[in-house]
């Protein structure tokens, strides 16, 4: 298994961006799919992207498309979620998750989870 610390999370306004972190322990995170999940208060745990190990091939969410990009350095074992033109509903905790399948858009492709890291988009 993977180990996974997201950092980045804050407060910021609509319109505004940010960069999730999500750092990895574990010499298979090189060849894991990595992907992203949020969770807003009431709601279930939602698919937001992923990248396959390469680094080329990307999958997003249609609320996202446009607006996120992911992007990893496996040299670094490092993943991140750049969030562009933020909106209030972007509000949720964010979750870095690491697997084998690519693309993996349900939770129950991977096998292992960051704490996540809350991100707050005010109107």
């Amino acid at each position: 298994q993977v180990q996974l610390v997201e950092s980045g999370g804050g407060l910021v306004q609509a319109g505004g961006s940010l960069t999730l972190s999500c750092a990895a322990s574990g010499r298979t995170f090189s060849t894991s799919t990595m992907g992203w999940f949020r969770q807003a208060p009431g709601k279930e745990r939602e698919y937001v992207a992923a990248i396959h190990w390469g680094g080329m091939a990307k999958n997003f969410a249609n609320s996202v498309k446009g607006r996120f990009t992911i992007f990893r350095d496996n040299a670094k074992n490092m993943g991140y979620l750049r969030m562009n033109s933020l909106k209030p509903e972007d509000t949720a905790v964010y979750y870095c998750a690491a697997g084998t399948d690519y693309p993996a858009i349900t939770s129950g492709q991977y096998d292992s989870w960051g704490q996540g890291t809350q991100v707050t988009v005010s109107s």
